[in-house]
C-alpha cells in the first residue's frame, strides 16, 4: 500500500515491450501498459506511428522508447532488447504483435516471397524476440512472454490463408515450449488467440469488409483489455492460453477466394 493507502499501478516499475506497436492491437496494448504503470518500449517498422503512440504515452505522464526496426532480422531484435536494458535494466513483459499477412494468401496463389516473408514476421520474429528477452527475463527470474496468435492458429480457414494460419500455429508452439522450459525461472508464457479485430491488416484480405462488418468485430482496445489481464496477474498464475472473439459471428462464406474448377 502507498501513503496514501491506494495501490501502486499494477505494472508501475516494470518494463514492457511490444512488438508492432504503431498501429492496431500493439498500439492499443502499449497505451494501456503504460496507463497501469509500465515504461514501454516500442518497436516497429515504421518509425513515424511509433512516435505517434509514444507521444500520446508521454502526453499522459508515462515513459516510452521507440526502437524503429525489423523482427524478422534477428540483428534488429537483439538492437532492440539491448536498447531496452541499457536505457531500463530489466524486461518484464513481451507482446510479440508483429504480423503480415498478403493479398495472395492460399495454397493456390501465394507466392514463395510471401509465404518466406509471412513466416519469417509472424513466426521467426516471435522466436528471435523471445530468445533475447528470456535472456534478461532469466537473470531477474522472472518475466511474462505474450505472443498474439489468432484463432486461425486453432483452426486454419481459406480466409487467413496457409502461411498466416501455419505461421500462427507455429506462434502457439513457441508459447507451448516457454511455458515447458522456464517455469523452473518463474516465466510464462500465454497465446492470445482473438477472433476477427479491426485492424488495418484486415485491408489485406482479397474480400475487405464492410464498414458495418467492421463495427461488430473485435476492437483493438478489447484485445488489449485481455493483453493486460495476463500480463497482470499475479506471478503465481499463468494463463497458457486465452480466446477472445466478437459476441455476434458474422457470415463469412462469401468472401472466401476458392481456386476455379478445372
Amino acid at each position: 500500500m502507498s501513503e496514501h493507502g491506494s495501490e501502486p499501478p499494477a505494472l508501475a516499475g516494470q518494463v514492457a515491450v511490444v512488438t508492432g506497436a504503431g498501429t492496431g492491437i500493439g498500439r492499443a496494448a502499449a497505451i494501456a501498459f503504460a496507463a497501469v504503470g509500465a515504461r514501454v518500449a516500442l518497436s516497429g517498422r515504421r518509425a513515424e506511428p511509433l512516435e505517434h503512440a509514444a507521444e500520446e504515452i508521454r502526453r499522459t505522464g508515462g515513459e516510452a522508447l521507440v526502437v524503429a526496426g525489423d523482427v524478422s532480422n534477428p540483428a534488429d531484435a537483439d538492437q532492440l532488447f539491448d536498447r531496452v536494458v541499457g536505457q531500463w535494466g530489466r524486461v518484464d513483459v513481451l507482446l510479440n504483435n508483429a504480423g503480415i499477412n498478403t493479398k495472395r494468401r492460399n495454397i493456390h496463389d501465394i507466392s514463395i516471397e510471401d509465404w518466406q516473408r509471412v513466416i519469417a514476421i509472424n513466426l521467426s520474429g516471435s522466436f528471435y524476440c523471445a530468445r533475447k528477452a528470456l535472456e534478461t527475463m532469466r537473470r531477474q527470474r522472472s518475466g511474462t512472454i505474450i505472443n498474439l496468435v489468432s484463432m486461425a492458429g486453432k483452426r486454419a480457414g481459406v480466409i487467413s490463408g496457409v502461411a498466416y494460419s501455419a505461421s500462427k500455429a507455429g506462434q502457439h508452439s513457441l508459447t507451448q515450449s516457454i511455458n515447458a522450459e522456464e517455469r523452473p525461472f518463474n516465466i510464462r508464457a500465454c497465446s492470445v488467440f482473438p477472433g476477427e479485430v479491426d485492424t488495418p491488416i484486415i485491408d489485406q484480405r482479397p474480400v475487405v469488409p464492410s464498414d458495418e462488418a467492421r463495427a461488430a468485430m473485435l476492437q483493438p482496445e478489447d484485445v488489449a483489455a485481455a493483453i493486460l489481464l495476463v500480463a497482470t496477474l499475479p506471478h503465481r498464475a499463468t494463463i497458457d492460453e486465452l480466446a477472445i472473439r466478437p459476441t455476434v459471428q458474422r457470415e463469412t462464406r462469401g468472401e472466401e477466394q476458392l481456386p476455379k474448377p478445372m
